[in-house]
């Protein structure tokens, strides 16, 4: 499995997460249910690509990336863009013998494959989880 394998798979799952965000109403990104609103999700979803391009790529997050508001729709749709142009450069650079070694993380063993893997899974957990808030949350104005 090399970079261009795994492109089209991934570029389903998280063009369609990417395009979600970008179609959300600026007014949602405050919509919450329990400790989870909206944009803090959209953030988390970032924040973890980050992660992952670096505990399973070597790709450390650049430093002149700045927290967003949680509640400003563009910035974290521009946030989103970056991590995911940082994680597919960190992908492409790995060398095509490297997807299936096996690597400790802080969340344990994987293999950079397995990682894209939970990766695809995270973010569709956390679509559903922002269609159920956009349903069901209260807005926290």
């Amino acid at each position: 499995m090399t970079y261009t394998t795994i492109l089209p798979i991934w570029n389903a799952t998280r063009g369609r997460f990417q395009k979600t965000a970008e179609g959300l109403p600026k007014e949602d990104m405050t919509l919450q249910l329990g400790k989870s609103s909206i944009g803090s999700l959209i953030h988390h979803t970032a924040e973890v690509e980050y992660m992952f391009a670096e505990w399973f790529f070597g790709k450390s997050k650049p430093k002149e990336i700045a927290k967003p508001s949680l509640t400003v729709l563009e910035e974290l749709v521009k946030l989103l863009s970056a991590s995911n142009e940082h994680l597919l450069k960190a992908m492409k650079d790995l060398p095509g013998n490297e997807w299936h070694k096996s690597m400790e993380s802080p969340i344990g063993a994987s293999t950079p494959l397995e990682a894209v893997g939970r990766l695809m899974y995270h973010t569709g957990i956390h679509a559903g989880q922002i269609s159920y808030i956009q349903k069901h949350g209260i807005s926290q104005d």
